[in-house]
């Protein structure tokens, strides 16, 4: 059965820091790869949403599977949410903070902070309403539980329970499949071979191997 994932990058990324993720899925599980782009401080989620279902349209396989990494993760989310004729398949979302984002709160409390994040990721990230999945896809999430990173500069929040970034609360959703904490970072985790099995096991099965529990931090 051909299966084609369609990665998502997140915020202040390009799809670049996914090379190895995406090489290790198709090399080492067959699975075909496509990357979505997009300008996500300065463009707006509406049109992110649009231009991702219509990739997502134009695909031709039997399933179609979405990886989000951080802010990538909402992005795919609302696409998912909001469109219900796509080629059938399952969704995985690794760091994405699915209930608002207590770094964001933090950084854009400075003017520069509120700059680089963008009104748009600030709006979606800040101002949203609790997000509840209806289940129509499966969706499994990855939290990091090694709290080093950028976000520990501004927020005491990320000081434990989180990836440096997002912290682990924040990446649950109420509908989803599965929820796997791995020892990595927020910028780690995708470069870690065990995430990207652990994706890889997901997207095939529906569920992550719970008996493997080690990531490269």
């Amino acid at each position: 059965m051909s299966s084609t994932i369609i990665l998502v990058h997140g915020l202040w990324m390009t799809g670049i820091e996914m090379t190895m993720l995406r090489h290790r899925l198709q090399t080492d599980y067959g699975f075909a790869c496509v990357q979505f782009s997009y300008a996500s401080v300065t463009g707006s989620m509406t049109d992110h949403v649009r231009k991702l279902r219509e990739l997502a349209q134009a695909q031709q396989c039997e399933q179609l599977h979405f990886v989000g990494h951080s802010l990538g993760g909402v992005v795919a989310y609302k696409m998912l949410e909001a469109t219900h004729d796509l080629i059938p398949g399952r969704a995985v979302f690794m760091g994405s903070p699915l209930q608002g984002s207590s770094a964001v709160s933090a950084i854009t409390r400075w003017t520069l902070g509120r700059v680089a994040v963008g009104e748009e990721v600030r709006k979606e990230l800040l101002d949203g309403q609790p997000r509840h999945w209806d289940g129509r896809r499966d969706i499994g999430i990855i939290a990091g539980s090694v709290n080093m990173g950028f976000g520990r500069l501004f927020s005491d929040e990320l000081t434990h329970d989180s990836d440096g970034m997002v912290t682990i609360e924040e990446t649950k959703l109420d509908g989803a499949k599965d929820h796997l904490v791995l020892p990595v970072t927020h910028t780690t985790m995708v470069f870690s071979p065990t995430v990207t099995a652990q994706v890889a096991h997901f997207l095939r099965d529906g569920k992550f191997d719970h008996s493997m529990k080690e990531a490269e931090g």
